[in-house]
């Protein structure tokens, strides 16, 4: 029930439109039943079942007053008018008339009933899709670390519309519907106390029945989703390295594990749909138990004269009952699909109720410019329980290049991630013109760098989009400009449509040389005043990396750089040099000082000489 609520908390925003949408499903109902409450006095009067008593009463016009009674009375001094004067056919053509109307009526009130709700449904959806996207864009990055892309995604897509199929579609049974059942159980006690209270034991016998399959339907419903979400996860990651899968004649494995995937996902839904499918049949049954009990115990009560009833308000109140069992195995139907609803509400507010690593402070100040120096004081980080990187000491000045290098896995990445704060460190602070990194603002901070990484991040989008994905009001002229600095501008004009190519997905139109002078050009294009290069050349060929190299070239100079390379020879003319190794500094200098020392550094050269 609290997940229920909660995702009903979405359409908060959009109470507005709840008054418009009950009013509308009151009408609905009432003239619903208005329909089947002129089978009364139709019955009698045409079967001669009025006594000489009612008959003078209904002679009289009643007086008026805000009561059903005078409804009724004015109704039945009308009818009994026409059968005076047209005559019993005529009586029945104008109570056939009113039916007409009155199921107009009502069906035109429940379909503007229902679009009123679609549109509190489409904003509810609406919302929360941003919710968990808004949500999702702020995690930090380790985050996507340990969950699977593809599970994340089918949260925000299979999860979502499993909420909207389900639970938002069951709004209408959360009033509608049970309105409908008060309503007609309203009129039917009126006209039968005693047959009503028979009636109502054997429904709440059925509706235990009912809720014991509903019960077991939330578990497997969970195992669905959660099984879909490997599925998506498998298409991204195959989709992604079919290159691989075909250079390695992995077709059969992949085939495979897809296969045990899409298998346990078939036997899950089978098993849900054996308790779901049985809910419908199992409603309807009893429903219709219950009307063959009504037809027993209440014509009993009739041939014996033991009811209020008479032959024709029987017949109405079996008439009026029957019509309860459509909304009621409504509300059966939607209660069993809502356990699977529910079950993908609990996976998004997984998403939503992750607690965000990396927050702002209520004060936090706008970065205005960066003047002297970047300080790492005593910088500590741990994965989880693995430590990364161990007290770290290191002072970057404006205008100044340093260069971290070392084994794979020794912490040279995550290092630079702190700086734009993808991660804040376990331990110790960094200083920014001697204020603490967090003490300014995220955006204003990122503002002022610019991240060059090894594999080049493009959107399937056009080139002049691309470059500038960080500075959207750019003009063409600025744009060409970062494009000849980035060493872009002369393929792009070989292009078909020059700035307007499209790239591809994830850029795959363009070569590996080509995605990363674009991704150049981006960062120079939003001329940052810190410059993050993290291993922007190691994929490329010599051609390639020679102009790659002198676009970096450009881009670098009188800018504050922060270098990790594993080929050292494109980074001999940094100011320092820091070596870095299993989380710890334990070379620095420029070239020809660690060369010297005959340490880790001096090593790592000759390696690569050979």
């Amino acid at each position: 029930m609290k997940t229920y609520l909660r995702i009903l908390s979405f359409a908060k925003p959009y109470r507005r439109y709840i008054p418009q949408y009950l009013v509308y499903a009151s009408l609905s109902i009432l003239f619903g039943l208005l329909n089947l409450t002129l089978l009364i006095p139709l019955f009698e009067v045409l079967f001669n079942k009025v006594d000489e008593t009612a008959l003078v009463e209904m002679q009289n016009a009643p007086d008026f007053s805000l009561s059903a009674d005078y409804v009724i009375k004015t109704f039945n001094y009308y009818f009994l008018s026409i059968v005076k004067t047209r005559g019993k056919v005529g009586a029945l053509a104008f109570v056939c008339g009113i039916i007409v109307l009155s199921v107009f009526l009502s069906n035109l009130f429940r379909y503007v009933s229902g679009l009123t709700l679609a549109k509190i449904r489409a904003s509810t959806i609406q919302k929360l899709r941003m919710r968990i996207f808004n949500q999702v864009s702020r995690l930090h990055l380790g985050y996507f670390s340990n969950e699977r892309k593809g599970d994340i995604m089918s949260r925000m897509t299979n999860d979502v519309q499993e909420v909207e199929n389900s639970v938002v579609n069951s709004l209408k049974v959360a009033f509608r519907d049970p309105a409908t059942i008060i309503g007609y159980f309203a009129v039917l006690l009126l006209m039968s106390p005693q047959l009503t209270v028979f009636v109502l034991l054997v429904l709440v016998l059925s509706g235990v029945i009912i809720s014991q399959i509903n019960k077991r339907l939330k578990k497997k419903a969970t195992e669905s989703q959660e099984s879909l979400g490997r599925i998506v996860g498998i298409l991204d990651e195959v989709l992604s390295g079919m290159r691989i899968v075909k250079a390695f004649n992995a077709r059969q494995l992949v085939e495979n594990t897809f296969e045990k995937e899409v298998n346990h996902y078939a036997r899950t839904n089978v098993a849900m749909a054996r308790k779901q499918e049985l809910a419908s049949p199992t409603s309807e049954f009893l429903g219709v138990t219950v009307v063959a009990g009504i037809l027993l115990f209440g014509g009993i009560l009739v041939l014996n004269n033991d009811s209020s009833l008479s032959a024709s308000e029987f017949i109405t109140y079996i008439i009026i009952f029957s019509q309860m069992l459509n909304p009621a195995r409504s509300i059966t139907n939607s209660i069993s699909s809502i356990q699977r609803g529910l079950a993908s509400g609990e996976r998004i507010f997984r998403i939503i109720d992750t607690e965000r690593q990396i927050v702002e402070k209520n004060d936090a100040l706008p970065l205005p410019d960066f003047e002297r120096e970047i300080r790492f004081e005593n910088i500590s980080f741990a994965y989880e329980d693995e430590l990364v990187l161990q007290d770290i000491n290191l002072t970057l000045k404006k205008g100044k290049t340093i260069a971290l290098v070392g084994p794979s896995g020794g912490g040279k990445s995550t290092l630079a991630d702190l700086l734009p704060r993808f991660y804040d460190p376990t331990e110790g602070t960094i200083y920014l013109d001697d204020v603490a990194l967090d003490t300014y603002q995220i955006t204003s901070l990122r503002q002022h760098m610019g991240i060059v990484t090894q594999e080049s991040i493009l959107f399937n989008d056009t080139i002049f989009n691309n470059i500038t994905f960080g500075k959207p009001d750019a003009t063409e002229e600025e744009v060409t400009k970062a494009a000849k600095i980035a060493n872009a501008h002369d393929f792009i004009m070989e292009t078909p449509q020059q700035y307007q190519t499209e790239v591809g997905e994830r850029g795959s139109k363009l070569s590996g040389g080509q995605r990363q002078r674009i991704s150049i050009a981006r960062a120079v294009l939003k001329n940052p005043a810190i410059l993050i290069l993290d291993e922007a050349t190691s994929a490329l060929d010599s051609e390639s990396e020679r102009l790659v190299q002198e676009a970096l070239a450009h881009l670098m100079q009188n800018r504050t750089s922060l270098v990790i390379a594993h080929r050292l020879s494109t980074i001999q003319h940094a100011d320092e040099i820091v070596v870095v190794q299993q989380g710890k500094i334990v070379e620095r200098g420029n070239h020809l000082e660690l060369v010297e020392k005959n340490g880790l550094y001096r090593k790592l050269t000759q390696m690569q000489a050979v």
